[in-house]
């Protein structure tokens, strides 16, 4: 049995209708849905995908969902964070996006988000939107193997799913050792060495940030397999009626 991993929905209906889709023919496969944050975003469509999730149809699953970077920048702007001032949004995406943020997500809706887990912590892997140190880090294959060692191991975890990067990719540690040290002013020198158990970071994709293309992840907690899965979506104009079209792989 399997799990599906989503990510970096930012609002966008028509791409999670897409990728339910496909889960669905895969349903007798799939125990658990998760959603690694990013559901809303600065996007007309916000409240009816959150409309979506909170009444799932018949035969699907519950999703788990937890907070991510776009949810927090809800709840600042909100004044419902420890920071009071949106400041990493209006540098990244300035004060029109700002606007269409807090137009595009309703009061209730902030209630709701404010409830939301920061993570899930399942078997030995931690399912997460950022990392263990901030809903906002971006964990890539480029990530210093220091740094990736620190984030799954702070937690006690094997492996850690996080979404923030929007990219899929599987980054391994294999077993080994490191070895750290001190120097203090006197001269006086410590050293440890650390043993190393194979970790695993997993990149779940994102389903809504790019336009025609959603991905996501399976994995098999049982075997530690994991399958990046990509949904192209589109909408063909025939003769009268528009017609949406999804093709996965």
């Amino acid at each position: 049995m399997k799990w599906a991993i989503l990510s970096g929905i930012e609002g966008n209906l028509t791409a999670y209708e897409a990728v339910m889709a496909d889960i669905k023919r895969q349903s007798r496969y799939i125990q658990a849905l998760y959603i690694l944050g990013d559901v809303v975003g600065p996007n007309p469509e916000s409240e009816k995908l959150v409309e979506r999730l909170r009444k799932s149809q018949y035969e699907e699953l519950a999703p788990l969902i937890c907070k991510g970077w776009w949810e927090e920048q809800c709840l600042i702007l909100h004044g419902l964070a420890a920071t009071s001032e949106p400041t990493d949004l209006l540098q990244k995406y300035g004060g029109e996006t700002v606007k269409l943020l807090w137009e595009s997500v309703s009061r209730p809706t902030i209630e709701w988000l404010r409830n939301l887990d920061f993570g899930f912590f399942e078997l030995d892997s931690l399912l997460i939107h950022g990392t263990s140190v901030s809903v906002g880090e971006e964990l890539t294959p480029e990530t210093s193997p220091v740094v990736i060692l620190d984030r799954v191991a702070r937690m006690q975890a094997n492996n850690l799913f996080c979404g923030r990067s929007g990219l899929t990719f599987q980054y391994n540690l294999e077993a080994g050792s490191i070895d750290t040290g001190v120097t203090t002013l006197d001269s006086q020198t410590s050293s440890q060495t650390i043993d190393v158990t194979p970790r695993m970071v997993v990149g779940v994709g994102s389903v809504g940030r790019n336009p025609g293309e959603a991905t996501y992840t399976l994995y098999n907690p049982n075997t530690n397999q994991v399958e990046f899965k990509t949904v192209r979506y589109g909408v063909n104009k025939g003769f009268g009626a528009k017609k949406t079209t999804v093709r996965s792989n």
